[in-house]
């Protein structure tokens, strides 16, 4: 019973349901399966299969931002209950398109795909320079920081921001995963930082394996 209800529940996100996301959440929390696990069997296990298929391009864009709001209309009833059980996070990001760029849905997307795999996100926004990233590590306390450029011009800010990193002493505390349409596996390389995503899915599994 509990199984077909979780499974339902990861259906719902597929559909990008919202309404009915919510009320099998209720439904299941009726019946007495705790939040946590909801979260982990219902939630998380949908959106993962939301991000296999945007990564092998079975669904698109719209599809995915439809399957994270069913998602946070089912968050928004399990929250209070987890901040009761004191159910962590698997990590935090701090994200943000790094200085002199305002493109953010690629940004926006990953967000969301890491709110769905377990992790909480602090989404600075567009246009942030380094001494705003060195800032909200030193605020927030982040488990990783997630970096986005659409224009070549503007990729050179990733670099100066692990330096701000590295001035500030704050490096090593941190796990710097860098994206976005002209970056690759070579220019993390370049400039030090811990990982590169070509998509929203793949910038999960590397949140996760950069945790270990």
């Amino acid at each position: 019973m509990n199984a077909e209800i979780l499974e339902n529940l990861a259906s719902c996100l597929l559909r990008g349901d919202q309404a009915s996301a919510a009320e099998t959440t209720r439904n299941a929390l009726e019946i007495g399966i705790p939040a946590t696990e909801i979260l982990d069997k219902g939630l998380i296990a949908g959106m993962a299969v939301v991000g296999e298929k945007f990564k092998n391009n079975e669904i698109y864009l719209p599809e995915v931002i439809m399957a994270a709001r069913a998602m946070h209309a089912a968050m928004d009833i399990l929250r209070p209950l987890l901040a009761i059980s004191n159910t962590r996070p698997l990590g935090k990001v701090v994200l943000g398109t790094v200085r002199g760029d305002v493109h953010d849905i690629g940004k926006k997307l990953v967000g969301m795909m890491l709110e769905g795999g377990g992790f909480q996100v602090i989404d600075l926004g567009t246009n942030i320079s380094p001494q705003q990233f060195v800032k909200a590590v030193e605020e927030f306390n982040p488990t990783h920081i997630g970096m986005s450029a659409l224009l070549t011009t503007t990729m050179p800010a990733m670099k100066d921001t692990i330096n701000a990193l590295i001035a500030a002493g704050l490096r090593h505390r941190v796990k710097v995963m860098i994206g976005g349409a002209p970056v690759t596996q070579a220019y993390c390389d370049k400039i030090g930082a811990d990982g590169y995503a070509p998509d929203a899915a793949s910038a999960v599994e590397l949140a996760r394996r950069l945790l270990v």
